[in-house]
């Protein structure tokens, strides 16, 4: 097979038959063999009906809905594991990622090789205020962090190379970083195109204001989790030392300045009367404190077991 189309969605009645069409069209013009991949993130609305009935109509469809809404990360992970083509194509399914591009890109991933390839929408229609200007904040601080020369990346429309899908864990929020998290993974031929952005047709964005927020304290999270998950006492044992450092150097001044004034019988005062006194106790116990989660952090991670991600309610399958 050489393509899958993988559609994370919520709530995209109006526009999910106008979508299938045109994939459809694209696709069998230039005589891919193909699936399309809908994952219902549990829509409360008639998506699924719409879906079931594409499927009905169209052996190359498959389709899952969740039993209620887990997010876009859950349900591309569900799509990934799903995928069988040699190319895997995210886009979403509010028709403002356009089914046009999908060709070139696959013929990037195939002719040039690239592991990965990320849409860039330059010319965007969204209100600058809401999501553009917030958008633009959130990529400069994601190009920093991931040493990634990326535009875009909360672009839906990517295309993969089959491997990569399932070599990556997208999970909690971090599908905005699968650029990041496939470069973690060694794929370093990760590649940009620009795309054509389609304005909202139908409905209502998902996203609220929040989402800039959300997108810099996931992106902390990461850049954490790449230097950290695998050895947490590297950065809490570090912070532990620098502050038994710190008490250490609080207690020397303490008692050296007490032997002094005792050697000279220089009036002093007590020692709980010194504010070093009182740095070196918090110094102290802040180290212990460092140390002992950085230890929990070992041993969680030596321990971990498998977590549930999500619960599939139906599944469509007609192939």
């Amino acid at each position: 097979m050489d393509i899958s189309i993988v559609i994370p969605l919520l709530n995209e009645e109006d526009s999910l038959l106008e979508l299938h069409q045109w994939i459809t069209r694209v696709l069998e013009a230039d005589k891919y063999l193909y699936e399309i991949i809908f994952i219902d993130d549990g829509s409360t609305d008639n998506s699924w009906k719409i879906i079931g009935n594409i499927c009905k109509n169209d052996p190359h469809v498959k389709a899952v809905k969740f039993k209620r809404n887990y997010g876009k990360s859950q349900a591309l992970h569900a799509g990934f594991s799903m995928a069988q083509g040699k190319v895997v194509i995210t886009m979403d399914a509010d028709l403002q990622d356009n089914p046009e591009e999908i060709p070139e890109l696959y013929q990037m991933i195939i002719s040039d090789n690239y592991d990965l390839v990320s849409g860039w929408k330059k010319i965007r229609y969204d209100s600058k205020i809401k999501k553009n200007i917030p958008s633009k904040l959130f990529n400069w601080a994601a190009r920093k962090v991931s040493g990634l020369p990326l535009h875009d990346f909360n672009c839906g429309l990517k295309a993969y190379k089959n491997q990569v899908v399932k070599d990556i864990e997208v999970y909690g929020e971090m599908h905005r970083y699968i650029p990041f998290l496939a470069k973690n993974e060694g794929y370093t031929r990760i590649g940009e195109k620009i795309v054509k952005h389609q304005a909202r047709k139908y409905g209502e964005t998902k996203f609220g204001s929040d989402r800039f927020v959300k997108g810099v304290l996931d992106l902390i999270t990461l850049w954490f989790l790449t230097r950290f998950a695998k050895r947490p006492m590297h950065l809490f044992g570090a912070l532990g030392i620098l502050m038994f450092l710190i008490g250490g150097i609080a207690t020397f001044s303490i008692l050296a300045a007490k032997a002094y004034k005792l050697y000279y019988h220089i009036p002093t005062h007590l020692v709980t009367d010194r504010p070093w006194f009182y740095i070196a106790l918090a110094a102290m116990i802040l180290g212990s404190q460092f140390f002992l989660a950085g230890f929990l952090g070992e041993m969680l991670l030596k321990n971990s077991g498998k977590v549930i991600r999500y619960k599939i309610d139906k599944k469509i399958n007609t192939q």
